[in-house]
Parts: C-alpha cells; sequence; structure tokens
C-alpha cells in the first residue's frame, strides 16, 4: 500500500461522502416514513412505537445505564404495552402505562436517576405525541406532514446556509458547527414551506407561518438540548443505525420536540381527537 493510499481522506472528500449518505439515507427513510403516516392506524403506531424504544435505548446508552438489564427491559415493555394501547385506541390506558413504567424505571435505576427517567419521558413523549397528531382523520395526515416537512427543510437549510455562509458560532459549547446563518437559513426555509402549505388552501397564511416559525425554534432547540446531553456525557453519536446520520436520536431530535409542542398545542385547540384540526384550522 503507498502512502497516498494509506493517507486519510482530506476533509472536504469526507464531507462529500458525509452529505452523499446523508442523502442516500434520506432518499429511502423519508418517502417510506410518509407512506407509513398516510397509512396512519396501527402502521403508524408500530413505527412509533419502534422508534420510541430506539431512542430509549439509545439515551440509556448515551447515559451509561444501557448495562442495567432492568431499567432497560422495563421501560421497553412498558413503551410496547403503550403502544398496543394507542393502537387499540386507548389514550387512557397508554397514559397509565408510560406514568407506570416511568415510576419503574425511576425505582430500578440506582445511579443516574434522573437522566433515565428523562429519557424515558422523552421517548414516551415522542410516542403520544406522533399517535395524537395523526389520530384526526381529517387532518392528521396534512399535520404530520407539515411537522416532518418543517424539521426536514430546518435541517437542510441549516447544513447548506452554516456550510455557505458560516459566521459567528450559535452555542459553540454545545454545538461547534452550528451557526447563526444556520439557524436562520433553517428559519427561512420552514416558512417556505408554511407559505406553500398556505397556497395551497391548507390554512390561513399568517397561522401557518407563524406555526411554522414556531416548530422551526422548537425543532433547533430539540437539536440543541439533544447535543447538550451527548456533550455532557463525551458521546459524538447516539449510534450508527442510519448511515451518515449516526442514530436515532441524532436524527429525531429536532423532531421529538416540534411534534410534541405541536400536539400540546393542537390538543389544547382541538382536544384529543381534533389535534390535527386544532394545529391547522384557526
Amino acid at each position: 500500500m503507498t502512502e497516498d493510499e494509506a493517507a486519510p481522506a482530506a476533509p472536504a472528500e469526507q464531507d462529500s461522502r458525509n452529505l452523499l449518505l446523508r442523502v442516500t439515507a434520506a432518499a429511502v427513510l423519508a418517502p417510506l416514513a410518509i407512506v407509513i403516516a398516510y397509512a396512519g392506524g396501527w402502521l403508524w403506531t408500530f413505527l412509533v412505537t419502534l422508534a420510541a424504544i430506539g431512542l430509549y435505548v439509545e439515551w440509556l446508552t448515551i447515559v451509561g445505564s444501557a448495562r442495567q438489564t432492568r431499567v432497560v427491559a422495563s421501560g421497553t415493555a412498558a413503551l410496547a404495552i403503550a403502544g398496543v394501547c394507542l393502537a387499540l385506541g386507548r389514550i387512557d390506558a397508554s397514559l397509565v402505562v408510560l406514568v407506570l413504567g416511568l415510576a419503574a424505571v425511576a425505582s430500578l435505576s440506582p445511579q443516574l436517576r434522573l437522566w433515565t427517567a428523562t429519557g424515558f419521558g422523552y421517548a414516551g413523549a415522542a410516542q403520544i405525541a406522533s399517535v395524537l397528531v395523526r389520530l384526526d382523520q381529517a387532518w392528521g395526515f396534512v399535520a404530520l406532514i407539515l411537522i416532518l416537512l418543517l424539521v426536514w427543510v430546518t435541517d437542510i437549510g441549516g447544513y447548506f446556509a452554516g456550510r455557505g455562509i458560516g459566521g459567528p458560532k450559535l452555542w459553540p459549547r454545545v454545538s461547534p458547527k452550528k451557526t447563526w446563518a444556520g439557524a436562520i437559513g433553517g428559519f427561512v426555509a420552514s416558512l417556505v414551506i408554511a407559505g406553500g402549505f398556505a397556497a395551497l388552501g391548507l390554512g390561513k397564511a399568517g397561522s401557518l407561518l407563524l406555526l411554522g416559525g414556531i416548530l422551526s425554534i422548537a425543532s433547533q432547540l430539540g437539536d440543541l438540548f439533544e447535543s447538550a446531553v451527548k456533550r455532557r456525557f463525551g458521546v459524538k453519536d447516539s449510534s450508527h443505525i442510519i448511515p451518515g446520520h449516526g442514530g436515532l436520536l441524532d436524527r429525531l431530535d429536532g423532531y421529538v420536540a416540534a411534534v410534541v409542542l405541536a400536539a400540546i398545542f393542537g390538543f389544547l385547540r382541538g382536544g384529543v381527537d381534533g389535534v390535527g384540526r386544532g394545529l391547522m384550522v384557526w
């Protein structure tokens, strides 16, 4: 092997490869997520439950509790049972199961109890919020697609604006690569998506632009929150399950923050069965 062959790839080449992996993974996963979201029902609940379990396990791995078998098993079981309850339309039962699961996880974790319980709460909130948004038969799919697109374009807009413009860092201690230009770029991209929905007659322009901006900020804060947790425990990626993206936590951190906030807002305006309508119809 020559010295050239043994030399590590140049940063520009590594960035190109990483971008290609990110695009390829997104091209496969995004359409699949949209198809399952459209199907809704138990299929969407099944996907959401699998993702919630993955988030929980990755969180435990980050904070160093993944070797506590009882903590992993009790939390995973609670999320799985809550998923069955959600698939059967028993929102009340799923909430009871998640509360009991939180209590079990906290009681079985002698060390890092607060961090472990927070991870379960994080996964459980993402699970139930995702199902509640889709539950509305008239507006659920539209509301869910809006949330997904807002999160995706916030990430994409932030990536390219940050790379292309650069400038001052957003929060260098937590996320050294993120810039204010990237944050603004992602925010502007979210307004474009919200405006597109309004142009298609899927809501009022003013309310959708406000919603888009708020959820974009929530998405970016969710990203920073996950980065702060990883920084606290000295971890770079939550896992390597998604090529070019890291783990589920790395990919879904912004979505979790956005969908939980959206579900709360939609619930306050439309009730349990009208979360989607509460988001889209003002």
